[in-house]
């Protein structure tokens, strides 16, 4: 079984579940999760996670996000986006450049955003895009949801193509729609292009028409993530192998149990393990075992004189 992360590009007309589908198809593999939902209309990168990595579905899930989205001032419709039905048309005439930007970097930072009826929330055990095709509207709270950057690449009125980082649970489609909002004359998405999830981005992202011919071809090892490279900034430490059953169990483990361990990795902040790495209390460590298999995650409890478990990745031997 194959363990570990690949960045896929998602092509628009697929959804995120089709995508999985494909890749179960492509590896021979069931145990395969995606990493949040992109919008059928939507492509970029999707992170999807096999085997043991499918335990990091929820932390890729919760990284922060970077999208490149034209927003379409002047047109207002029920999902938000270009696919729905049309609600509202006005003129952008009277805009200017200057009263847009303004607007735009008004989001910047935390606001209340209310998610959209076409989304996959539940309400009352209902996803709202269920209740909104049967023609219902259900109230929303806004969520608090935060902006990092916004970037202007272009402005083109009635069109606006920007670059957006944000937290999880952001919508694109719903900033473009309060944007529009507080311009006057309503605003919905355009097009949507994910361009980064945490460390994983476009330029490194690999279609299912590339990755059918590369493991065609036996060159999987080029595009999988291993899952212990997702912790590059906590150090390497090897159990000893009176204690490698307790660690594979989850047990307490004493300091003296583990000892320093370096597999010099490109891009690692810690490959050095403990040899250049100073410890304190609180400090997260990749535990492998005698054979350099990565094991779990364990956090030291410095007064305690003590490792306890994190998360357990490979238990079995």
């Amino acid at each position: 079984m194959i363990h570990g992360i690949i960045n896929v590009y998602k092509e628009k007309g697929f959804t995120s579940h089709d995508v999985v589908a494909k890749l179960r198809g492509i590896t021979g593999q069931k145990k395969i999760g995606h990493t949040g939902t992109l919008d059928p209309d939507a492509e970029g990168v999707l992170p999807v996670c096999l085997g043991k990595g499918t335990k990091l579905c929820e932390l890729l899930a919760g990284e922060d996000k970077t999208y490149e989205a034209v927003l379409l001032l002047g047109r207002t419709t029920d999902t938000q986006d270009i696919t729905g039905e049309v609600l509202a048309e006005k003129s952008t005439d009277a805009l200017t450049g200057e009263e847009v930007k303004d607007a735009v970097f008004s989001f910047l930072g935390e606001y209340g955003q209310i998610p959209p009826m076409y989304s996959a929330l539940k309400v009352g055990g209902k996803k709202l895009y269920e209740l909104a095709r049967s023609g219902r509207t259900v109230e929303r709270k806004a969520r608090p949801v935060r902006i990092y950057e916004i970037r202007i690449l272009e402005l083109d009125l009635p069109r606006v193509r920007m670059s957006v980082t944000c937290a999880k649970g952001t919508y694109i489609r719903t900033l473009c729609h309060d944007i529009g909002e507080k311009l006057g004359c309503g605003g919905c998405m355009e097009q949507l292009t994910r361009t980064r999830v945490g460390r994983f981005s476009i330029e490194e992202a690999v279609t299912l028409g590339g990755l059918a011919g590369i493991f065609a071809e036996n060159r999987e090892a080029d595009v999988i993530v291993p899952v212990d490279r997702m912790f590059t900034e906590d150090p390497m430490m090897r159990v000893k192998e009176a204690w490698e059953i307790p660690a594979r169990n989850g047990n307490v483990l004493p300091e003296a149990a583990v000892e320093a361990f370096g597999r010099p990795e490109v891009g690692d902040a810690c490959a050095l393990g403990m040899r250049d790495v100073e410890i304190s209390g609180g400090t997260r460590v990749r535990l492998y075992d005698k054979k350099g298999r990565f094991i779990a995650l364990y956090k030291q409890r410095k007064e305690a004189g003590e490792y306890h478990l994190e998360k357990m990745f490979f238990p079995e031997i």
